[in-house]
C-alpha cells in the first residue's frame, strides 16, 4: 500500500462516500426543494468503471469504506455491479449504502451478493401523513419493507437514520426509539446541516437535550466499539439490545476527526460539507490517466482540504443542497 492520503491537519482519508446519482423519487424538505431540476447530465456522471477504477486507486492510498449514496442510488441501473467492482479491491473493508429503501425489498439480495455489508435507511417519521408531508409521497409502508428486506438478507448492523426537526418530528423520539429496539435496529438522530435553503428552512434541533432525556429513560451508556467509521457517537442500553447514534454537526461538530470526502456523481470530489474546496476528477478519468498521476491529483487536492465546516457561523454559506453533493 502506498503512504496515505493525509491533509494539511494530520486527519486520514479512510473513508469516501460516492454519489451514484442526483436523482431521486423522494422530495425531502431537507434535501431537495420542491420543482427542483438542475440534475446533472447523464453523459457526464462518472460511469461505473470509472468509479471502480478511482476506488482501486483510493484503496492503494489507505481508503477501506465507501458508502454509495445518491439522491437515491438505487435509482441507478445495475447497482450491484458497481458493489461487486468495488468489493474486488484489495484492502476495501465495508461497501455501505445509504438508501431510503423503497426499492429495497427488490435489490436487497443481489447487493448483499455482490458484496454489500449494510445499509442506512432515512425515515424521518412513523405517521403517514408526516412522512408524505416530509417526502413529497407516502412511502411508509415501502420504507418499512425495505427495512424488512434489509434485515432478512442480512444486511446488518441496519442503521435507521432520522433528521430531527423541530416542530415537525421532534416528538416522536420515543416512539423511534421503540421502533428499531423491536426490530433490533440502530436508531440514529441527525441535526439538519444547511444545505442550501430548504434544509435551512427545516429549521435546527440540537441533540443534545434530547440525548439527555433518552439517557435518563433508558439508562444508555457510551459505546466504545466501532460502528461504521462515520461521525456518529454511541450509545446503548446496559442490556446491549439498543444502539442510539446522533450526529451533531451543529452543536458539536466533529471536524477534528473528520476522516472523509465526498466524490458527486460528476466526478468531483468536495473535501467538505460546509466548504468549497474540491478536486475534479472526471477529466483525468475520461483522459485514462495513469495511476500515478491521479495519485498526484489526490495528494495535491488533499491539502485544500479545510480545517472544519461554519455552519453556526455561516449557515447560508453553503447554496448547493445535499442530494448535488452526495448525502
Amino acid at each position: 500500500m502506498l503512504n496515505p492520503l493525509i491533509d494539511p491537519f494530520g486527519r486520514k482519508i479512510k473513508y469516501v462516500r460516492i454519489s451514484v446519482t442526483d436523482r431521486c423519487d423522494l422530495r425531502c424538505t431537507y434535501c431537495m426543494p420542491e420543482g427542483f431540476k438542475d440534475y446533472r447530465e447523464p453523459d457526464n456522471w462518472l460511469k461505473f468503471d470509472e468509479i471502480i477504477r478511482l476506488t482501486g486507486v483510493l484503496a492503494q492510498l489507505g481508503t477501506k469504506r465507501f458508502r454509495l449514496t445518491g439522491g437515491e442510488p438505487l435509482l441507478r441501473k445495475n447497482l450491484p455491479d458497481l458493489v461487486a467492482g468495488i468489493a474486488a479491491h484489495s484492502g476495501v473493508k465495508d461497501i455501505s449504502l445509504s438508501t431510503n429503501a423503497t426499492r429495497l425489498p427488490r435489490f436487497a439480495k443481489a447487493l448483499k451478493e455482490a458484496g454489500l455489508k449494510r445499509v442506512n435507511i432515512s425515515l424521518d417519521s412513523l405517521k403517514r401523513d408526516r412522512v408524505e408531508k416530509i417526502c413529497g409521497r407516502d412511502v411508509l409502508t415501502q420504507v418499512i419493507a425495505g427495512i424488512d428486506a434489509a434485515l432478512e438478507v442480512g444486511l446488518g448492523p441496519v442503521k435507521l437514520n432520522m433528521v430531527v426537526m423541530p416542530g415537525t418530528n421532534d416528538d416522536e423520539i420515543e416512539d423511534m426509539f421503540k421502533f428499531c429496539l423491536d426490530r433490533g435496529i440502530v436508531f440514529r438522530m441527525i441535526e439538519t446541516m444547511p444545505m442550501g435553503f430548504t434544509a435551512i428552512d427545516a429549521g435546527h434541533t440540537s441533540l443534545q437535550p434530547i440525548l439527555e432525556r433518552l439517557r435518563i429513560n433508558h439508562g444508555l451508556i457510551p459505546t466504545i466499539g466501532e460502528m461504521g467509521g462515520g461521525p456518529a457517537r454511541y450509545w446503548q442500553t446496559p442490556d446491549g439490545r439498543a444502539q442510539v447514534g446522533v450526529i451533531t454537526p451543529i452543536s458539536e461538530h466533529f471536524c477534528e476527526t473528520c476522516n472523509r470526502v465526498r466524490l458527486a456523481v460528476d466526478g468531483t470530489i468536495y473535501l467538505c460539507l460546509g466548504q468549497e474546496e474540491k478536486i475534479e476528477m472526471r477529466e483525468l478519468l475520461r483522459q485514462n490517466a495513469d495511476d500515478e498521476t491521479i495519485i498526484a491529483a489526490l495528494r495535491l487536492g488533499i491539502t485544500l482540504k479545510p480545517e472544519r465546516h461554519e455552519f453556526r457561523e455561516a449557515p447560508e454559506k453553503i447554496v448547493r443542497f445535499m442530494s448535488q453533493t452526495g448525502g
